[in-house]
Parts: C-alpha cells; sequence; structure tokens
C-alpha cells in the first residue's frame, strides 16, 4: 500500500494516506453524526453531533497512526529500516525495509502496536470518569475509548495478517525453528477467520443490515488476501530448507584498500554511484568494512590526510561470517552490526558481503505490520 498524499514526518518516518481514507472519514463521520452519537448521548442537537463526529474521526484515525507508529518505532530498535506509514480504507500499515530479523524481533514488533492501543483504550475511558467534563467531550472519549479497545482485542485474534497472527507465527517460528511451517500455519488461522467474516458479513446484510454487513464482507475479503499473500511469499523460500549465508551473499563485492586516503577512495572507488559499502582489503585479507557514510563523518579537508584504515569498522566491530552461517544466525549478526552488513570469509579469504536486502532478495519475502 503507498500513499496518495504525504504528511509530513514523526521521528523521521514518513507518514501518508492513501485516497480510500477519505471516503473512510466521510462513512465514519455521517455514521457517526447521524446515528451513533444521537442514540449515545440524547438531546445535543445536529450541531453538537457534527462537531463530536468530526473529532471522533479525526481521532480514529489518530489512533491507528498511534497504533503502527508503535510497530514502526520497536522495529527501528531492532534494527529495521522503515519505509514509512500508509494510512488507508482498512486502517493502517507500517512498511518495514527487508524481512524480520528474528522471531523474537517479529513477536515485539507485533505486541508493540497492540500496546499502544491498550494505553490509548485505558486513558480514553479512563478520561470520563473526570468531574466536570462536558457531555459531547465525554461522548467523544467514550467512542474513542471503545473503539480502540475494540481494535486492540480484534488485531489480537491469531492470524495472519494481524498482530496476533504475526504473535502466532513468531511464536511457532522461535518453537519450531523453521519460518515456512509457522506462516502456513497462521496464514491458514488468516484464512479461516476471513472466511468466516465474509460469510457472517453477507449474513448480516442479508438480514436487513446491508452497511455492517457489507463492511464486515470487505474487511474479511482483505483479510482473505493478505493471508494468502503471506502464503505466497513463504512459498518462494529454497524447498529443500532455510538458506545459509552462501546462498544468499554477494559473491562479488567491491573492495578498497586500508592505505587510500579517504580522498584516492572516493576518486577511485566511484563511491557517489552504486555502492554504500566497501570490504577493506590488506594484502589479500579482509581487514574491516567502510560504509561511503563514513566519508561524510569526516571533514572534507581531512579527506587527503585521514585513511581507509582509520575510517573503516573492523573486524570487533563487524565480525565475519562463514558462507556455511545459518540463516537465523546471520540475521542475528546483520542486526548487531552497525551498518546492517557482514562479511563473508573462507579462512581468512574474502567471499562475499551480506546485507538484509540480500536475504530478503533470497526470500522473498517483505513484511508488513498491520
Amino acid at each position: 500500500m503507498r500513499n496518495s498524499y504525504t504528511l509530513g514526518r514523526i521521528a523521521g518516518i514518513e507518514i501518508g494516506i492513501n485516497w480510500s481514507v477519505l471516503a473512510l472519514l466521510a462513512l465514519i463521520m455521517w455514521t457517526l453524526a447521524t446515528g451513533i452519537f444521537p442514540d449515545q448521548n440524547p438531546g445535543l442537537g445536529d450541531n453538537a453531533y457534527f462537531a463530536m463526529a468530526v473529532v471522533a474521526s479525526f481521532g480514529f484515525f489518530a489512533s491507528i497512526l498511534l497504533h503502527e507508529l508503535g510497530h514502526a518505532v520497536q522495529a527501528r530498535r531492532d534494527g529495521m529500516e522503515i519505509d514509512g506509514i500508509t494510512l488507508w480504507l482498512f486502517g493502517g500499515v507500517a512498511r518495514f525495509t527487508g524481512m524480520f530479523p528474528t522471531a523474537g524481533a517479529e513477536f515485539r514488533i507485533a505486541v508493540a502496536g497492540p500496546i499502544v492501543s491498550l494505553l490509548l483504550a485505558v486513558g480514553l475511558l479512563g478520561g470520563t470518569w473526570l468531574p466536570g467534563l462536558a457531555e459531547p467531550v465525554d461522548g467523544v472519549l467514550a467512542w474513542l475509548g471503545i473503539i480502540n479497545a475494540a481494535l486492540l482485542i480484534f488485531n489480537l485474534i491469531p492470524a495472519l495478517p494481524l498482530d496476533g497472527g504475526r504473535m502466532l507465527r513468531a511464536a511457532l517460528w522461535q518453537w519450531k525453528g523453521d519460518l515456512q511451517s509457522a506462516t502456513r500455519l497462521a496464514a491458514g488461522a488468516g484464512r479461516v477467520l476471513a472466511i468466516g467474516m465474509i460469510v457472517l458479513g453477507l449474513a448480516i446484510a442479508l438480514m436487513g443490515q446491508g452497511i455492517d454487513g457489507v463492511w464486515l464482507a470487505l474487511i474479511g475479503w482483505f483479510v482473505l488476501q493478505a493471508a494468502g499473500a503471506e502464503a505466497q511469499m513463504v512459498r518462494r523460500v529454497p524447498q529443500a530448507g532455510r538458506p545459509r549465508v552462501g546462498d544468499m551473499m554477494d559473491a562479488d563485492p567491491v573492495t578498497t584498500r586500508p592505505e587510500l586516503t579517504l580522498d584516492e577512495f572516493s576518486r577511485l572507488a566511484g563511491v557517489d554511484l552504486d555502492h554504500d559499502a566497501y570490504a577493506v582489503i590488506d594484502d589479500g585479507r579482509p581487514v574491516g568494512l567502510i560504509p561511503t557514510s563514513r566519508l561524510m563523518e569526516v571533514p572534507r579537508e581531512d579527506w587527503t590526510r585521514r585513511t581507509v584504515g582509520e575510517a573503516m569498522l573492523g573486524l570487533a566491530q563487524v565480525p565475519p561470517l562463514s558462507s556455511e552461517t545459518s540463516l537465523d544466525d546471520a540475521m542475528e549478526a546483520l542486526r548487531r552490526s552497525p551498518v546492517r552488513r557482514v562479511l563473508v570469509v573462507d579462512g581468512e579469504r574474502l567471499v562475499g558481503l551480506l546485507s538484509l536486502d540480500d536475504v530478503a532478495r533470497t526470500l522473498g519475502l517483505r513484511p508488513v505490520a498491520p
């Protein structure tokens, strides 16, 4: 899901909306102003209901945004790169670059959103107990508190692509050590949930509650499609078993030498072109890794005096891996690496360079958190 409009950034994370949000916003406002608030707070008048509906509708989307920011902030703590957050017809999605580093990271990222929703529900419902609160304010706080509680409960259902499904997959992944099997089980639960929602939604529509039934069926359809997409992704993982570092690495990495000045390095390597990290080789042996971002940390006038060896990350900071290292161990090493890259060696010989993008490309996975 991509942005139709970009709203700005929060904590460096791009926030955008899809055009479908406008339709949902109008629907929520109309439903609140003409049905929910008149029933919940009778006798206030049309203008009050309209004002309450506007505030509550924007509060609803703010709640979803905070939920997704919970996912995004925790993902950043676990070493993942964030493409941004998009609000759309069925809520929100935090877009990550690459795949979850470990089962533990996926669980932490998945649970962060529901924790935010729980805090919002408790805070909003607790606010209704404040003395002297105007009835319109009380009505808006109560509705937002209830809707956050409902979103929390729904998101905790253990079925992909919901947060509960990601928590289930992470637990199964940790227990079985098999991402494919864990994904199939969690996605299967998602399909069962989706079909149940579609059937129930159609039944509700046939009984005369058209909008509610159609809406439930549409959400079920989205869950069904997303669960199928998760299962399809995992089928791309090599069937003979989980890949090792040698299956994923760049076997022809670009290199440089430690004795070069940063000025020579920038000119000879062409660092402004295709590569953002270079293996450093001394007398045929890998001795470190220099990301091009290190150039920006050194004043330009010092480039002729400082060397690659002085600016690079040594092997103590980016410990090399063997080509036989397992996927799980490689992901943990990448998570610890300050540049999310590691050297791959065979004895004292460099044989490759591994990044999170290499892993994601091999597995064909690009997880998102709903």
